[in-house]
């Protein structure tokens, strides 16, 4: 077992920097990060070869897909199969997102 500290919490992106990226674990099959954008902010994110679940635990935005869009907040679940494009958009509320990668993100380049 093992507590993922910081998982999911808001940190402000480095200056000069559109948006935050941390991975906090990875094993082969799967892969855990907090993705922060500020209010409104531009994610600049390609698609990835994995699939992809964001748990927003803090602000509001929309976020855009291939297949459709909506409005999120604390408590979404959001889940994006590999290679679909998406990007949070309409930024309203410093945004922190717990990132899960199956299998773990990079695994498949």
């Amino acid at each position: 077992m093992e507590i993922i500290k910081g998982a999911g919490k808001w940190a402000q992106p480095a200056a000069g920097a559109a948006n935050d990226w941390v991975e906090q674990l990875k094993v082969p099959d799967l892969s855990v990060g907090t993705y922060c954008i500020p209010a409104g902010g531009v994610d600049d994110q390609s698609p990835h070869t994995e699939d992809e679940i964001y748990v927003v635990t803090a602000g509001r935005a929309r976020i855009v897909a291939a297949s459709s869009e909506a409005e999120v907040g604390p408590g979404a679940v959001i889940f994006v199969p590999a290679g679909e494009e998406h990007r949070f958009v309409d930024i309203s509320e410093d945004l922190a997102l717990l990132v899960v990668f199956g299998p773990a993100y990079g695994s498949r380049a």
